[in-house]
């Protein structure tokens, strides 16, 4: 946003007549005060505050940042308000203002229609988004790389289930209920390429992903990823599919993208065995990485991998009806994870011995969360 700056020249000249008309005229004009900054809070991309009696944009994620201050130039200045509250740690010493950052319309979401970057759109949350990057309207709340909350409209919350702008903003191990040492007891003989560090990087690009619901829920969530990826991989040890006959296989010509990695280039990858060019083209779209033309990054780069097996988890039902992410928040129970992934040759009888080869693994990851796995184990 461009700002207008206007030098006045200090002369020995009184401001009187239409200078001074001019001066009232501006500020009975000042905007009206957005939300009052507060220390405390965590503030997106396009979101608006108010402090001292002038309005700021953040660029960025942004917390703890004075606007007046801006060590690091995450504040835009918007010029003077009138009408708020003082802002929190200001010298009148107000509390944060709870009023609303004021309001205007947006068209409601379409999917499949082509967004382009500074498109607002209101979402079914009645909530309003902005586009970061362009886009063939992809789902505000899941693909968070592309869209923004937007502070026009009702105010979004700060709760945990939206990305960061800056794609790099650092993810607080704190905030994952799985440590460290329990990820390594889980996978004591694991592979190197699948390292925790890549693990919690990965976690900006779904917010929600075990961060939903009550500490339980949380940590059931963790454990029933983690364990259905470690029966996808053997425990973490296979970072791509072992059987190379397969390989030639999973091109589908008939995309209109086609294969421009090569005919044999979209085999399983990662925690989850990504596989097939579609699949790879809607993961990469979803992430804001070409892994259509890229798919390699998948084997190569641990948070990538990490990434497209949470963005399954998230946004793909697979054979089943919901998303493993909406089995466990819902309470639907661990079974529904795995129709999600394999039920198709898995479920309903098919192969007992590999659902309970899951189960077995998701109960002992329970235990080492402290958590009870709770109903509906199988499938």
């Amino acid at each position: 946003m461009s700002r207008l700056r206007v030098a006045v020249a200090v002369s020995t000249v009184a401001v009187t007549g239409v200078a001074a008309a001019v001066l009232s005229m501006t500020s009975a004009s000042a905007a009206t005060c957005a939300q009052s900054w507060s220390s405390n809070s965590v503030y997106w991309g396009g979101r608006s505050v108010s402090y001292d009696g002038r309005n700021y944009r953040a660029k960025w994620w942004t917390q703890s940042e004075n606007p007046a201050a801006n060590p690091t130039g995450v504040w835009e200045s918007q010029g003077t308000c009138s009408g708020g509250s003082p802002s929190d740690g200001s010298p009148s010493g107000g509390s944060p203002s709870a009023s609303p950052q004021g309001s205007c319309s947006a068209p409601a979401w379409v999917a499949r229609k082509q967004y382009t970057a500074g498109d607002v759109v209101t979402y079914t949350d009645g909530l309003q988004y902005i586009a970061e990057h362009d886009n063939p309207g992809y789902d505000p709340t899941i693909s968070t790389w592309y869209w923004n909350p937007h502070t026009c409209g009702s105010t979004p919350t700060t709760t945990g289930t939206k990305a960061p702008t800056d794609p790099e903003a650092p993810v607080s191990p704190a905030g994952f209920v799985v440590s460290q040492t329990q990820f390594e007891q889980m996978f004591p003989n694991r592979n190197s390429f699948y390292t925790y560090s890549g693990l919690v990087k990965a976690l900006s690009a779904y917010p929600a992903f075990a961060n939903t619901s009550s500490d339980t829920v949380k940590k059931q969530e963790a454990a029933a990823f983690l364990a259905n990826i470690n029966h996808e991989t053997g425990g973490l040890v296979h970072i791509v599919e072992q059987n190379t006959a397969n390989y030639p296989h999973y091109c589908d010509p008939n995309q209109s993208f086609g294969c421009p990695a090569g005919q044999a280039a979209y085999y399983g990858r990662g925690p989850i065995q990504l596989s097939w060019n579609y699949n790879y083209k809607a993961a990469g779209d979803a992430l804001g990485i070409d892994l259509l033309n890229k798919p390699g990054l998948v084997q190569t780069d641990a948070s990538v991998a990490w990434k497209t097996g949470i963005w399954y988890w998230m946004t793909r039902s697979g054979p089943g009806t919901m998303t493993g992410h909406q089995a466990i928040v819902d309470g639907k129970g661990f079974g529904e994870t795995i129709r999600s992934i394999n039920g198709s040759l898995e479920c309903d009888g098919r192969n007992p011995a590999q659902v309970q080869s899951r189960v077995t693994a998701y109960e002992g990851f329970a235990r080492i969360l402290g958590v009870s796995p709770g109903a509906g184990l199988t499938c």
